[in-house]
């Protein structure tokens, strides 16, 4: 088995469009949906967000091709714990950490992994994984050959976030899923946002429509508490540029799934998810905060429903909210379990006991505080 491991990669590094192709091809072929890592999404993130993260790119190869790709950057503490550690690069507009790995050779893509990390005089105690799916290709791979050789893990944290995956139609969904007088209260805001103009829900179709709907999208989300609070894709140069090249690699790439509701013309509500395979991800909401009575969030998840239940291409959508949200876990009905894993790293002389003592030591201060809960 071929592997090989990739220093951060900028804009324009030597053969992007080789090692893009090479990367979509995985994608086309994942065990496990992860839009964040795809080549588009990735490859904006890598051109725009990267700088001085010193990310790295761990490669699985197998018989020329690729198995697995793993984004990683080196963290100085471990929550905090200071103790330095790899972790999969999450920045701040990814929701999702699962590695994307070729489907039939899940063990393989992290036999290479884990060996390249344990080989890298780079990588420091142990490998930190965030936000993967308990349930996932990616978990069962790895406890599979955690337990083949022997090496330490942990789950360190989980919890549930709403996902959309069912077969029933929208309407079927709706009457079945949202309380009758939750139903009955949305109805009326829907008539009476109709009342103040004409609403329109439309999907984006057209590739010469992408550079306005980026814009308005931009301008409605820093015109509510985000903006105010700096929090908006508008705010840092980077963030937007990332937005807007993540958009149009990913429309190119047939992934990109952009709703927006108009009233007169005018957006008053917009939602932006990214596909990958059957399913995909809810990414960003903005809406008209002056017309937050008539609740134009929700309106827009609404119309979101019948996007992906009338898609037959579509199975599912990972909500990507933070736990216990109180408007999609009202619509949403599934769940799917987020979880954290603590992997212990080998290595040989004086590096292998670093690592098992930073693993163990990490460990032993996570029991005490359990105990100290009384949750042991």
């Amino acid at each position: 088995m071929d592997m090989a491991t990739h220093p951060s990669v900028p804009a324009g590094y030597p053969h992007a469009p080789l090692r893009r192709a090479r990367w979509a091809d995985l994608a086309g072929a994942a065990a496990e949906a992860n839009a964040f890592y795809a080549p588009d999404m990735l490859g904006a993130a890598l051109d725009h967000l990267a700088a001085g993260h010193g990310v790295r790119l761990i490669e699985a190869q197998e018989d020329g091709r690729s198995i697995g790709l793993l984004p990683v950057v080196t963290a100085s503490s471990h929550g905090r714990l200071p103790v330095s550690c790899v972790v999969n690069w999450m920045h701040d507009h990814c929701f999702f950490g699962a590695p994307i790995i070729r489907q039939g050779h899940e063990v393989a893509a992290w036999r290479s992994f884990l060996a390249q990390l344990d080989a890298a005089d780079w990588a420091p105690g142990f490998l930190h994984l965030e936000c993967l799916d308990a349930a996932g290709a990616n978990a069962a791979a790895l406890e599979a050959l955690c337990v083949e050789q022997g090496r330490g893990r942990r789950e360190i944290h989980r919890y549930d976030r709403a996902m959309l995956r069912s077969d029933l139609s929208a309407d079927e969904y709706w009457e079945t899923h949202v309380r009758a007088k939750k139903r009955k209260e949305l109805r009326r805001l829907q008539k009476r946002l109709a009342e103040l103009g004409q609403v329109e829900t439309h999907l984006l179709a057209c590739a010469a429509d992408l550079p306005v709907w980026c814009q308005d999208f931009l301008t409605l989300e820093a015109s509510g508490w985000k903006g105010r609070q700096g929090t908006a894709l508008a705010c840092k140069k980077a963030d937007e540029a990332f937005f807007r090249a993540a958009c149009a690699a990913a429309f190119d790439a047939g992934r990109l799934h952009f709703l927006r509701m108009d009233m007169d013309g005018r957006a008053i509500a917009m939602l932006v998810n990214f596909r990958h395979g059957e399913g995909a991800f809810s990414f960003k909401i903005a809406f008209d905060e002056a017309l937050g009575r008539f609740s134009p969030g929700i309106l827009i998840e609404i119309a979101n429903l019948h996007a992906v239940q009338g898609d037959p291409d579509m199975a599912w959508m990972d909500s990507c909210a933070a736990v216990d949200h109180p408007m999609i876990d009202s619509l949403w009905a599934e769940r799917r379990t987020i979880v954290q894993y603590r992997i212990a790293l080998h290595g040989s002389g004086f590096k292998r006991f670093q690592r098992a003592a930073a693993f163990a030591l990490a460990t032993g201060v996570e029991r005490i505080s359990q105990i100290m809960k009384g949750q042991a």
